[in-house]
């Protein structure tokens, strides 16, 4: 996408600039625990706009959706998600009001119950995703 003097247009950088913040973030949250491979895959698709990224968006994607169907592959690993990211919500609402516990503070606390809800929608959306494949096959 090119403006009329040949640089690129705004939108394309905002969108590179975009999807390369939710790569690092990606990249972060595998070492870290989150939906890291899920992130890495959203920010390569707004990358779209940066050519030398095109090759890595179909490895990555793959990869990202066999991460979301391992999630979903029984009650019990729903079940401890589930459970994970309501102690993430819980732990970031005790975060954020009690002030004696360590790193506590607002930042900390909206931090915590951010990866409860990005967790949470995350996984909704895998097993809405995986239940809706399951039912194409019967």
């Amino acid at each position: 996408m090119r403006g009329p003097l040949g640089p690129p247009a705004a939108p394309g950088v905002a969108l590179a600039a975009g999807g390369g913040v939710l790569v690092l973030v990606g990249v972060a949250l595998l070492v870290l625990t989150g939906p890291g491979l899920l992130l890495v895959f959203a920010g390569l698709l707004l990358s779209r706009a940066v050519p030398a990224l095109a090759r890595y968006v179909e490895p990555v994607r793959a990869r990202a959706m066999q991460g979301a169907e391992a999630g979903v592959a029984s009650r019990w690993r729903i079940a401890g998600s589930v459970l994970a990211g309501l102690g993430l919500l819980g732990a970031g609402v005790a975060w954020a009001l009690l002030p004696w516990l360590p790193f506590a503070g607002r930042g900390t606390g909206s931090s915590l119950i951010l990866s409860g809800v990005v967790l949470l929608v995350l996984l909704a959306w895998s097993h809405r995703r995986v239940r809706g494949r399951r039912s194409r096959r019967t």
